[in-house]
């Protein structure tokens, strides 16, 4: 018997829209949200074209049950997150691809709390948008009573968030307020990708003093993540250098993640941010039980500094949800990735880019060096060297010998030539095997690396 392909990845459900995603499948899950989660139903987006079309027929969905749809418009993830909790709604619901293209969308929720919901939740879900799209058997034959749909006035209502925006800038704002920490004296590059941040990026750090200059921020959904923002700094590197800029940062298309570039135009990632935040948060406050949360795939650098500075390090597998219920299993409140997904559990239930920039900036205030001397006095960066690999079936990774040989084989390599180390992994989100190679020297990683990806390719491609 064939095994139903599971709807949700890693972030919530993902795909071309319109084609992958389709407005059928948002108006299943939007009834089905009602039922699992709650009436009342905040709803974000990004600024992708088709951000209008889905949103449409997920309220269609909530409506349709009874529900009442707030709408934030186009806002940042962790906004909507934020304005779930604020607002006392049941749930909130993003519609955004992160980093993916523009023909990509995407569907994500959060429970009361603000927190993404668990996988069995997302199971749930699923289940509910078959029965509401006709994919499972009628509810009476599997001895249900047929749903009985609302009418008149018990049909659902949709409200706009007014003040949505401001209610987001203003929180993040605060928390540098009320530290008494002020960004003049700093000038700040900003890309926004033509997603989320566009507006709330630039305006937050021009409440806080700072002197912004922008770029992507014409909040053009068919360019979102077109040569920009996090996924590709290349033009943000160009502006910190023809600006002057002291720091420069760059957001993905729902703006839950950052990565900041130093004045010389070095990369400044997850891995960095989160080092430099924790080592902050150390000296000022103290860290609770004096560990952070990463994931497998951060760099041997991030996990020797923490070391060095007293702190552990705890390991999750790839994804920003596991590393938030490692937090909360164990009271931690530094979390991230080394994609820019970094989590304080002080200010945000959920990775937020806005405030893990502002975290950033305030240490380097309270520093009072270069972002360039405040990297290379809290972390050495081990080289690595990442290849995506694209491939037919990505769920027969674990299964092939040979690639298992041939990891075995260059972890040994690595051994003898330094130290260093592996990791395959596959994409939760696209059809990729990602290839990771850790090692002494940039020559080494590299070798490795396109030895294992001819390997990839000819198991899997």
């Amino acid at each position: 018997m064939k095994t139903k392909k599971r709807l949700f990845g890693t972030d919530g459900v993902r795909g071309v829209a319109n084609q992958e995603l389709t407005c059928e499948m948002a108006f299943g899950l939007g009834a089905s949200a009602v039922e699992q989660l709650g009436n009342t139903l905040v709803i974000g987006r990004d600024t992708r074209i088709s951000g209008n079309m889905l949103e449409a027929a997920l309220v269609a969905g909530i409506t349709s049950r009874g529900g009442k749809a707030l709408l934030a418009g186009v806002i940042p993830t962790p906004a909507v997150a934020l304005l779930t909790r604020e607002m006392k709604a049941a749930g909130g619901i993003v519609i955004s691809a992160s980093h993916n293209p523009p023909e990509y969308n995407g569907i994500k929720f959060f429970d009361a709390a603000g927190y993404k919901i668990s996988p069995e939740l997302e199971d749930q879900l699923e289940a509910g948008m078959r029965r509401v799209n006709g994919r499972e058997p009628l509810e009476e034959e599997a001895g249900r009573e047929p749903e009985t749909l609302p009418v008149g006035t018990g049909v659902g209502a949709v409200v706009v968030i007014e003040d949505a925006l401001e209610r987001y800038i203003s929180h993040a704002t605060d928390i540098l307020t009320d530290e008494n920490i002020s960004l003049k004296e700093l000038k700040i590059a900003v890309d926004c990708g033509n997603g989320a941040s566009y507006y709330v990026a630039p305006e937050a750090f021009r409440r806080l003093g700072a002197e912004v200059v922008v770029i992507n921020n014409g909040g053009d959904g068919a360019i979102i993540n077109v040569n920009s923002g996090s996924s590709d700094l290349g033009q943000l590197i160009e502006l910190v250098k023809s600006s002057k800029a002291d720091v420069g940062i760059a957001h993905d298309g729902d703006a839950d993640r950052v990565i900041a570039v130093s004045a010389t135009g070095a990369e400044i990632d997850g891995d960095f941010i989160e080092a430099i935040c924790a080592l902050d948060r150390k000296a000022t406050r103290g860290l609770p039980g004096n560990t952070v949360v990463s994931t497998v795939m951060c760099n041997l650098g991030f996990t020797k500094a923490m070391e060095d500075a007293g702190l552990q390090v705890l390991q999750t597998a790839v994804g920003d949800s596991n590393v938030l219920a490692a937090m909360l299993e164990g009271g931690y409140v530094i979390g991230g990735e080394q994609s820019g997904h970094t989590i304080f559990l002080d200010h945000n239930s959920t990775g937020d880019g806005l405030i893990t920039a502002l975290m950033l900036l305030a240490a380097l205030k309270r520093s009072g060096i270069s972002l360039d001397e405040l990297a290379a006095r809290t972390m050495k960066k081990y080289p690595q060297t990442l290849i995506n690999v694209h491939v037919a079936d990505k769920h027969k990774l674990d299964q092939s010998p040979t690639i298992a040989s041939a990891v075995q084989e260059a972890e040994t390599t690595l051994q003898a030539s330094g130290g260093g180390r592996v990791l395959l992994r596959a994409s939760g989100t696209e059809p990729l095997v990602r290839v990771m190679v850790e090692a002494a020297e940039k020559e080494i990683a590299d070798r490795i690396a396109l030895s294992l990806v001819s390997v990839v390719e000819a198991e899997l491609a």
